[in-house]
């Protein structure tokens, strides 16, 4: 005989790091949640794609959906450009140690082999960083100023932390701002990138700093409005947190109905 609640979701379990399964799940096979995955309705993670799935299915889990970054674009759209910002290419992020080597690789080195060209870092970090002298620190951009530092490069690099570029999937929420601001985004290179974005068409894909200097060196102020403008196209059509919200409720009401027919 079933209660009044029976038929409604047990637990789904939500996490914001995809690189937990291996972290945790795999080096820590006493992790309390190898105990409760196989009792959980759904399992939703900030990303990682097919890998991180069947990794979380194979440890018990019984359906698991990644929910990607997305774009708000009542937050991040076009503006106009601001003289603080203009450069040929800029990049944002804070100083961290699972990044610094690949943001020296894919921005520090582009600058050094490009020294007739303006580059701009802006985030926290980086006052006593060693950068070439081509490079401009800006320092902290305010989240009022994202738009506005998108918009007036000639492109915006991002570069993934070195566990999201290893998994793979989990695009940053800097590419969805950059996207939606219709910048022209080369990011470097990690798997499913065409999940979200169309390599040559909407983004710039480079496989080192030498790829990021021959695409920065070719780059016309043309080329770079069309693939901004793709897009912030495809992110709107795609990739918008209205769509990632209803994903959600379609997971959540799948996952209910189904033990409604268990029960």
């Amino acid at each position: 005989m079933t209660t009044p609640r029976d038929d409604f979701l047990k637990a789904a379990f939500w996490h914001g790091d995809r690189a937990l399964c291996d972290a945790l799940l795999r080096e820590h096979p006493d992790h309390p949640l190898h105990a409760v995955l196989p009792g959980l309705d759904a399992v939703l993670t900030y990303g990682g794609g097919p890998p991180i799935v069947a990794a979380y299915e194979s440890l018990g889990a019984r359906a698991c959906r990644p929910i990607y970054n997305a774009l708000d674009p009542d937050t991040h759209h076009p503006a106009a450009p601001d003289p603080a910002f203009a450069c040929d290419l800029a990049f944002l992020g804070n100083r961290l140690p699972d990044r610094e080597a690949r943001v020296g690789e894919f921005f520090l080195r582009p600058a050094t082999l490009l020294p007739d060209r303006e580059f701009l870092i802006g985030g926290n970090g980086w006052a006593d960083a060693a950068l070439p002298t081509n490079v401009r620190n800006h320092g902290h951009v305010y989240t009022a100023e994202h738009n506005a530092f998108n918009c007036s490069p000639l492109a915006v690099l991002n570069v993934a932390r070195d566990s999201m570029a290893q998994i793979g999937f989990s695009p940053a929420t800097r590419v969805f701002e950059a996207a939606g601001a219709g910048a022209c985004l080369i990011t470097d290179a990690w798997e499913g990138i065409e999940l979200f974005l169309k390599p040559d068409a909407e983004v710039l894909v480079a496989r080192d700093g030498q790829d990021v200097a021959a695409i920065l060196s070719e780059l016309t102020p043309v080329r770079a409005h069309a693939i901004g403008a793709a897009a912030r196209e495809r992110v709107l059509a795609e990739h918008s947190y209205a769509l990632r919200g209803a994903l959600v409720d379609s997971v959540l009401r799948e996952q209910h109905a189904r033990r409604k027919v268990v029960a």
